[in-house]
């Protein structure tokens, strides 16, 4: 995978990914600044300033991309999404100007960390929020990027939508919790498990949460209830590459999403929400995870199933209000 080490890039980074027992190990992200509408940061909420440099298959990306769009910032928030495979960083056929441009035909992100910081050390990932007036990266947090985009630029978008309502944070936080440990990043820990031990304990934990959910999901319609919150999102982006990803690519097959009701019909609800589908690419999902993680599948050939997979088909949600 790669990351910079004092500036320089460096491809062999096994032993940075991997604990002693063979469990991987999600490095924290190292740029956590927030923008802020009421002027009380370093980086101001203004319209056109803000980018972001996604990838079309990442699902830590795909949430930011989700909000942007559900909050109505698509004319306030520019965009980058990877269309290059990347060789090191994340690549990109155009830059973005002022000396972030593409070498040889390919822009990589990590000529923008550099350039924000000459001695960066640490991982270049999406979704990476970049200042277009200081010259720099914001974040690269999602999590945090979400919130940001949620409340911070309400002045252009809908403030009407909020995400992470005041009277269900804590509701809304404990769900993340233990989805993000088990689900969201419990898939990678099955899939880039370097021991059997350390496989097993993901996978069980990962379809515990799968199974509590199914469960969950059958007495209301979103986590929270009859509104949909960040959440929901952050566990929408996992949900819809399970069965065509995670399912085989990384050993996360006890079953699949489509074959559990409550599960099945929640995504699809989902999925069909206005613009959703527009931003999941499930061809560019299927076509990075298997054909460009060499040491996942070193075929690199890409599967042409799931064919049952049909997430615009009608679903029974309404049923719960």
């Amino acid at each position: 995978m790669g990351m910079l080490i004092d500036g320089d890039w460096i491809d062999d980074d096994a032993k940075f990914r991997n604990a002693e027992g063979g469990a991987f190990v999600r490095p924290e992200s190292n740029f956590r600044s927030t923008v802020t509408a009421d002027d009380s940061s370093d980086f101001p909420a203004e319209a056109g300033r803000y980018h972001l440099f996604l990838a079309p298959n990442c699902p830590w990306a795909h949430r930011t991309q989700l909000v942007r769009r559900i909050k109505g910032l698509e004319a306030i928030i520019t965009i980058s999404l990877s269309d290059i495979p990347r060789t090191r960083s994340w690549a990109y056929s155009e830059g973005i100007g002022n000396g972030l441009e593409p070498i040889d035909g390919v822009f990589e992100l990590h000529q923008a960390y550099q350039a924000a910081d000459t001695n960066y050390t640490g991982r270049v990932t999406v979704p990476t929020l970049w200042d277009k007036k200081k010259w720099t990266v914001v974040n690269n947090e999602s999590a945090e990027i979400i919130r940001m985009l949620n409340t911070e630029f309400n002045e252009w978008g809908n403030a009407a939508i909020d995400l992470y309502p005041e009277i269900l944070r804590t509701e809304i936080d404990g769900y993340n919790d233990r989805i993000y440990t088990t689900l969201n990043n419990g898939v990678y820990r099955c899939g880039f498990a370097k021991s059997q031990d350390a496989y097993e304990t993901a996978y069980h934990n990962l379809f515990d949460t799968l199974e509590w959910l199914e469960q969950h999901l059958a007495s209301r319609r979103y986590l929270c209830g009859n509104v949909v919150t960040e959440a929901d999102w952050r566990l929408y982006t996992t949900l819809v590459r399970f069965d065509a990803v995670y399912y085989g690519h990384f050993k996360c097959n006890k079953f699949r999403i489509c074959d559990q009701p409550n599960l099945w019909n929640y995504l699809k609800d989902l999925y069909q929400q206005p613009g959703i589908a527009e931003i999941t690419d499930m061809d560019g999902i299927k076509k990075v995870y298997w054909g460009n993680m060499a040491n996942v599948n070193p075929s690199g050939i890409v599967p042409l199933g799931p064919e049952d997979f049909d997430l615009s088909e009608p679903h029974d949600r309404s049923r719960l209000g």
